[in-house]
This record gives C-alpha cells, sequence and structure tokens, in this order.
C-alpha cells in the first residue's frame, strides 16, 4: 500500500505550509522512519519537498508548486490504477480517485481505460498458488492493445501449445490471473500462470474498444459452476470448527445450535469433492454428517477400512 500513502504524504503537504515528520507519521498511523523514506521517494520522483530546520521547521512544497502530478507518466499513472496491489481497498480506491482527477487531460483518458481493463474479483475458480513469471509481458500487451504469441499449458499437459490471441483484459479472482482474449474471435479465458515463451507483437489486437470484464467474469463463472453436478451437506460441528470447513466449500446457511454447536448446509462442486474434503476434515475435527445418507455411509465405510488396516 505504499502508493497509497505516498500521494496521502504529498496530499497532507498541500493541505498544510509544513508539517514534521512526526506530524505525518501521527496522521498516517506509520514510524517517523518510514515518513522519511516516502518523503525520499517524493523528491526521487521529482515532487519538490524540502526540509526547513529549526523549531518551527518541518517538510514542505515548493512555493507556487501545483500538486497536479504532472510529472506522473502515464505508465506510471497505469501501474497505480491498475497494478497488482490490493485494489479492493477503499483507502487504495480513494488515492486512485484522488491521482485521477489529478491527471492531465492528455493522460487521463489512456490511463483509465488502461485501468478498465483489469478487474480485481475476490473469489477464484480454483485456490492454488501461481506463478507469475508471464505477467508483465501480457500486461504490457493488454494496457498497450498488442498481439501476444504464447506457448499454454492446459492442465496436465507439460509441453504446452504455441498461439496468436488478442489480449482484451485481465482478471484477478483471489490469488489468481486471468486472460481474456480472443482467438479468431471467438472468445477464451487463459490462466496466466500457464503461459510460457510469452511475446507481445507489434501487431494491433483486435479487440472492442469497450470492455465490460464484470460481464464476462459472471459469466465465465456461471459456465463453470454449471459443469459441476452439486452436492449439498447437512453437518453438525462445533463452532471453533467451522472456519476450518466453509473455507473448501459454499455455505448455504448456518443455524446456531445448543451446546456451542453449528448446524452447516454446504455445497460442493460434486460428489467427489465433497468425500475429499470431509475425509480430510474428519481427521482434526469433530463433525457429524446429517445427510445425505451416502456422503455418511462413504466416509464411515473409509474409516472402518483404515481401523481394519490398523488390527482395531
Amino acid at each position: 500500500m505504499r502508493a497509497e500513502r505516498l500521494i496521502a504524504v504529498l496530499m497532507l503537504l498541500k493541505k498544510h505550509d509544513r508539517l514534521t515528520a512526526t506530524a505525518i507519521a501521527a496522521e498516517l498511523g506509520v514510524s517517523e522512519r518510514t515518513v522519511l523514506r516516502d518523503i525520499d521517494a517524493l523528491s526521487l520522483s521529482g515532487v519538490p519537498v524540502y526540509a526547513e530546520r529549526g523549531r518551527h521547521g518541518g517538510f514542505a512544497l515548493l512555493p507556487g508548486y501545483r500538486t497536479d502530478l504532472t510529472g506522473l507518466t502515464v505508465d506510471e499513472a497505469t501501474s497505480l490504477l491498475a497494478g497488482t496491489g490490493r485494489l479492493d481497498s477503499p483507502a487504495f480506491a480513494s488515492a486512485m480517485r484522488k491521482v485521477t482527477a489529478a491527471l492531465p487531460d492528455a493522460h487521463r483518458d489512456r490511463a483509465v481505460g488502461a485501468a478498465a481493463r483489469v478487474l480485481v474479483r475476490p473469489e477464484g475458480f480454483v485456490r492454488e498458488p501461481d506463478r507469475l513469471e508471464a505477467l508483465e509481458p501480457v500486461q504490457r500487451a493488454v494496457f498497450d492493445g498488442r498481439r501476444l504469441r504464447v506457448r499454454y499449458r492446459r492442465r496436465g499437459d507439460d509441453v504446452g501449445r504455441e498461439r496468436t490471441i488478442d489480449p482484451i483484459g485481465l482478471i484477478v479472482a483471489g490469488d489468481t490471473w486471468y486472460l481474456v482474449a480472443t482467438v479468431d474471435g471467438d472468445e477464451r479465458m487463459y490462466r496466466v500462470s500457464r503461459m510460457t515463451d510469452v511475446e507481445v507483437l507489434e501487431e494491433d489486437a483486435r479487440r472492442p474498444a469497450v470492455v465490460d470484464l464484470e460481464t464476462i467474469w459472471e459469466r465465465r463463472r456461471q459456465e463453470f459452476r454449471s459443469s459441476f453436478e452439486f452436492v449439498d451437506v447437512v453437518i453438525d460441528c462445533r463452532a471453533s470448527d467451522v472456519d476450518g470447513l466453509v473455507g473448501f466449500a459454499d455455505v448455504l446457511s448456518q443455524t446456531e445450535e445448543d451446546d456451542d454447536r453449528v448446524r452447516l448446509r454446504l455445497r460442493f462442486a460434486d460428489r467427489s469433492h465433497a468425500i475429499r474434503v470431509l475425509w480430510t476434515g474428519c481427521f482434526d475435527r469433530t463433525f457429524t454428517i446429517i445427510e445425505p445418507a451416502w456422503v455418511r455411509e462413504t466416509i464411515r465405510d473409509r474409516l472402518v477400512a483404515v481401523l481394519d488396516g490398523f488390527g482395531a
């Protein structure tokens, strides 16, 4: 969140004639050492911050300096508006609105247009960590409107296949990056971590001038979810075990029971998903499977087989 803090320091200096490092630190809830580092960063980036010594000293902006951030390049503005940080933070969003309003007219449309091609969502399709070596050139192609040549590996494919694609936008879901692109006019979604040998071409991407990534994400997510035969399971568990179970399924309902117990109705992607999660969970959590009966019987039969293997 350093970008947000640097902008906050700049806004404070604009509002006051001068401020001490102690006052800035108290306002932002950081240490004085952090403030001094931020002041150095602003100075190095071309913002005319200077120090006045003495009892009434502090930091100030050069008289006459307008904080319209004209020293901010288009690429820097784009990085702030559509970078890889926590863009879902309200404070960060507020800071970005200030940057947007302060940009010169010649830069604003381009920077905001680039930012519109990144969507941040809290949920994702998968939970495994991503490798993002390909992200930087993919981002560059999205923002610059260039075609991409990539080698893409599908699940279980170690080699992958080369293809030329027209990037439309990026979606960050959970910790996973997806590229929305077209191939011969057909819309596709690619997981960035499965891309290698990424080359940004000099050709302009063939893509619409305006994109609604929110609509694309919701449609793709519904298509993904509809490919599964959902299984609903009702369990009773201790209140302290709820967090360890709900992270692996959708919670349809949660009802407080007696004796610090909770009744949950969980939705799993399919039968194997339900059995896998509940089988793993039964070793370090205490819960009772209420329904359906086949889930309870499957888990019970597995436990009996394990006990038989130990001669119990």
